[in-house]
């Protein structure tokens, strides 16, 4: 399932029996929670029986949407949820229809009882579709979202969405949607078709008077599993969402993707080959982030949008965080007034409890346009689920706008490739030798500038010979930069390359990893 950006960006996003939900009190404040091993004990029960996807029966002019007229279709405001109370989060629902044909079932827990919201079309506008009067009752929704007051006290901002499949995007302050996160991944870039598990019923807690926070339950469904997740958003400058997943799988799965990231990059500064009109670079992340468990080693790789599909993997045997960034954060490394990628967040998870041993996988796909999610990236656990398991996933989620105070070394923040030789230069290397030159800033670089000579370089290649690799100071960025040449003998083969800057034996600088391939 491929959502097209321009319209996930506009719109940004069966059933169960009603459920009168039994609930807990807490002595310190009397008050009454939902208990969440309900969603568990449901999602148990039905990976126990054959998946059947949830249904609905769409007349024929919600099945035909198209886009425009389905972005018509709006909640109105002023019967969002929550909003005769003292809580400052408020709470809307999206319509079947277009691409979302699929019921979904949300509840709203007051004082820990659960009832479904019923469907009713006098709670949205249907502007010009003239489709109101041609609705069944009994109808169901697609999605739902939260809005906060994030950037000023008296305007409510869109904080997430949680629309189509198990895709749900999250924004802190003042930034713009771009990357999506998703519930589960199954058999992502495999050969056989990738499965798109949905979440088919919501419970959303009602927030107290001043609550900071806002909980929600899933129940997640698809053929090759069922479970159940809670999450906790707080929103703010890094707005966080805490997970807490329990899986039930039906049958074997030969990879599972846990805490996938789903984002695009269309060309950036080291990929050029689709670059036109007037934009420097169009993409939602340039790169992805991993902090090692075994090694502490924080490894950097710049994105690609490839020619065929590609897939990275980067063991762990105990990850501590990864995630899909956007480093480059001016204006002018866009021009693009309209979607503003220079204020998509950075999305990071980091584990908790310890995941044991297991990878992160990068999957690249290509695309010819910026309006597919291209790029994917999740944790897949070494030892492949079985049917009949029970396995449990927590860890946070931050939407971040300077994702470079995660790490306290040097990063890299520019990539650039050439060929390793100037024009008329008879005695230049070989067109088919690269140079890659990129700059590192941060961490304690700065101190060295007085001292560069002391600033050296490790790099390694997986195939070919590097013929060069120097580094110089870069005063513009208060920084350094590497200088990396490197040759492949045949044709259609491809390599990685890593490099980091040191003092001495000590690492100062995350380590660069990037891939190419000779096509000539």
């Amino acid at each position: 399932m491929i959502y097209s950006r321009r319209e996930a960006v506009a719109l940004l996003g069966a059933g169960g029996a009603a459920l009168l939900v039994p609930s807990v009190v807490r002595a310190e404040t009397n008050r009454f929670d939902f208990d969440h091993g309900i969603v568990i004990e449901r999602a148990r029960q039905l990976a126990a029986h054959p998946y059947q996807p949830p249904r609905a029966e769409l007349p024929k002019a919600l099945d035909d949407l198209s886009f425009d007229a389905y972005r018509a279709i709006r909640f109105r405001r002023d019967k969002a949820f929550f909003g005769k109370g003292r809580s400052d989060f408020r709470m809307e629902l999206f319509h079947l229809g277009f691409l979302y044909k699929a019921p979904v079932v949300v509840n709203l827990v007051r004082e820990g009882v659960a009832t479904p919201i019923p469907y009713d079309a006098s709670l949205f506008d249907f502007g010009e579709t003239k489709l109101k009067d041609r609705l069944p009752i009994d109808f169901g929704f697609a999605g739902l979202r939260l809005l906060f007051p994030l950037n000023k006290p008296t305007v409510m901002d869109e904080l997430a969405v949680f629309l189509g499949a198990s895709y749900f995007r999250f924004l802190g302050a003042g930034q713009h949607y771009g990357l999506s996160a998703r519930g589960i991944a199954v058999g992502t870039g495999e050969a056989e078709p990738e499965e798109f598990p949905m979440f088919r019923e919501f419970w959303v807690e009602e927030p107290l008077p001043g609550a900071t926070s806002i909980v929600i339950h899933a129940l997640l469904d698809g053929p090759s599993l069922a479970g159940s997740y809670r999450m906790v958003i707080t929103p703010g400058e890094e707005t966080t969402v805490a997970v807490g997943s329990t899986l039930f799988p039906r049958r074997d799965i030969p990879k599972l993707g846990v805490a996938p990231l789903t984002s695009m990059f269309f060309y950036g500064e080291n990929d050029r080959r689709q670059y036109r009109g007037f934009r420097p670079e169009v993409h939602d992340s340039d790169g992805l982030l991993i902090h090692g468990g075994g090694s502490e080693e924080w490894t950097w790789r710049p994105l690609v949008n490839p020619d065929v599909l590609r897939k990275s993997s980067f063991p762990d045997p105990s990850v501590r965080g990864f995630g899909l960034l956007q480093r480059d954060r001016l204006f002018e490394d866009y021009q693009d007034l309209e979607v503003r990628y220079d204020l998509r967040p950075s999305y990071w998870v980091q584990p908790e409890g310890g995941w044991g041993p297991g990878r992160v996988e990068l999957v690249e796909l290509p695309t010819d346009n910026e309006t597919f999610d291209n790029i994917v990236s999740y944790w897949v656990p070494e030892t492949p689920p079985k049917a009949g398991e029970t396995l449990r996933f927590s860890y946070g989620l931050r939407a971040l706008k300077l994702a470079e105070r995660l790490t306290p070394l040097g990063h890299a923040v520019h990539t650039f490739v050439t060929e390793a030789r100037a024009s008329g230069d008879p005695s230049a290397p070989p067109p088919h030798v690269r140079r890659f030159i990129v700059d590192f800033e941060g961490g304690e670089l700065d101190y060295w500038l007085g001292e560069p000579k002391r600033v050296v370089t490790d790099t390694h290649a997986s195939v070919g010979k590097i013929n060069a690799a120097y580094v110089v100071p870069n005063p513009e960025i208060r920084g350094f930069r590497l200088f990396l040449d490197h040759e492949i003998e045949q044709p259609h083969t491809s390599a990685e390359l890593r490099a980091v800057l040191k003092v001495g034996d000590r690492v100062i600088t995350e380590t660069w990893v990037f891939p190419w391939t000779r096509k000539d």
